[in-house]
């Protein structure tokens, strides 16, 4: 079949991937110049399926609402009148009970760890190097901090990920440069769990897939998508082309293509921020990641430079980089690892994910015949996206997925 992958970030990437490696005739549509240039370029970095968290949780409204005074929130909130905003915030209000978030914190473990391996063995085969590290500490700065902890320690069980819960002494065993001026009542290691240059990653892929017959169009917007029920016609600038399927991997941009064919999906977009920081002292760098679950912030070593994410906001879409988030970014590095590098020289980075309500991605079919979505990631895109363009892929090529898609799929939001 010719199929037409829309999108070229690290999810449309793997996906044009293994379509090609099924037989397909596979071209990828890219409104920008190059692969990775938007979410994938300013990515956290985490290949963490043992630490995949929907937003979505038991406690985060009222740290939404905190925002409005406080201005080293996690979450920010930007109050505008705008229908989608506010439509979306009430959904995501109704998935922050304990019972959703047990549910939809499954689904996503599901797809991660079926990512993990696909990436693992994909990694091997190519022998692809990509500043990966090992070792995830997730930091409990109070027990408060640890309400849903019990939660993912049962996940992380039933999906057989090790794990152990370590006092502060023993974390600092497995990252020896932690402060020691910044007390915490915990930590959750997850030595599988991890991080990579997601950037350089989706273009070595990239690489590989064009080798197997992958086209890439760059600078190219679709702009609409028909189908007849023999082929999809897809608008592409000021032409049209046609296909026998269609994926729609296009982040943010996915909701309005969808729209084009009458489906609505609460798809919506969140800004967030990171910093990507030169290490002056590596002694006193992380040789790992750690997330702050207080700040929902992470740290994660790329070679030889520390990456620093977080600071969502919703309601705000440009690029603009707030002072008050590059500030928590900052914050929190030095509570963490103040002498591994000088923070306020870093390169800072904003730009918006596409994120639904329960934090599960959109994967497989749609009423429409020959589209595909595979969207909706949010910030879990990187550790998700060989799992979920594996599974489009089988999906768009007949083949019954290698995991359970109960719950994944366009049949929970119609």
């Amino acid at each position: 079949m010719q199929v037409a992958v829309i999108g070229g970030g690290v999810v449309g990437v793997c996906t044009a991937y293994f379509l090609a490696a099924e037989g397909h005739e596979v071209v990828v549509i890219e409104r920008h110049g190059n692969v990775a240039e938007e979410a994938s370029f300013g990515h956290a970095g985490l290949i963490a399926p043992g630490n995949v968290t929907p937003w979505a949780a038991p406690g985060m409204p009222e740290k939404l609402l905190s925002s409005l005074f406080y201005a080293e929130s996690p979450l920010q909130l930007k109050p505008k009148m705008e229908r989608t905003l506010w439509k979306w915030l009430r959904l995501w209000f109704s998935e922050c009970d304990f019972a959703r978030f047990r549910t939809n914190k499954e689904r996503m473990q599901r797809v991660a760890c079926y990512s993990q391996d696909i990436l693992r063995q994909i990694r091997e085969h190519y022998e692809l190097e990509f500043e990966q590290t090992q070792g995830l500490l997730h930091i409990f700065r109070n027990e408060r901090d640890t309400q849903l902890l019990q939660t993912t320690l049962e996940l992380l069980s039933s999906y057989e990920l090790p794990y152990k819960v370590l006092d502060a002494d023993a974390a600092r065993l497995i990252e020896p440069a932690l402060a020691t001026t910044t007390p915490f009542a915990s930590a959750l290691h997850l030595p599988n769990d991890g991080a990579g240059n997601c950037a350089l990653f989706t273009k070595q892929l990239k690489s590989i897939a064009q080798s197997i017959g992958v086209e890439f169009y760059f600078n190219s917007v679709v702009s609409q998508i028909h189908s007849d029920h023999y082929k999809v016609s897809l608008q592409v600038d000021a032409k049209e082309f046609t296909a026998d399927a269609v994926v729609i991997a296009a982040g943010t941009e996915s909701a309005q293509l969808l729209k084009s064919l009458g489906i609505s999906i609460p798809l919506y977009p969140i800004k967030s921020y990171s910093a990507t920081a030169s290490i002056k002292n590596f002694d006193e760098a992380p040789n790992g990641v750690i997330v702050d679950e207080a700040y929902k912030v992470g740290i994660a070593r790329m070679g030889t430079r520390i990456r620093i994410s977080g600071a969502a906001e919703l309601g705000s879409h440009d690029a603009t980089l707030r002072d008050a988030a590059i500030s928590t970014l900052i914050k929190v590095s030095d509570d963490w690892f103040p002498v591994a590098s000088n923070y306020r020289n870093a390169s800072f980075w904003s730009g918006t994910r596409a994120m639904l309500p329960d934090g599960v991605p959109l994967l497989g079919a749609t009423p429409i015949k020959g589209v595909y979505v595979n969207a909706g990631h949010g910030a879990t895109g990187w550790t998700m996206a060989m799992g979920a363009g594996k599974v489009v892929s089988d999906i768009v090529s007949g083949h019954t997925p290698d995991i359970d898609m109960s719950g994944l799929t366009l049949s929970r939001y119609q």
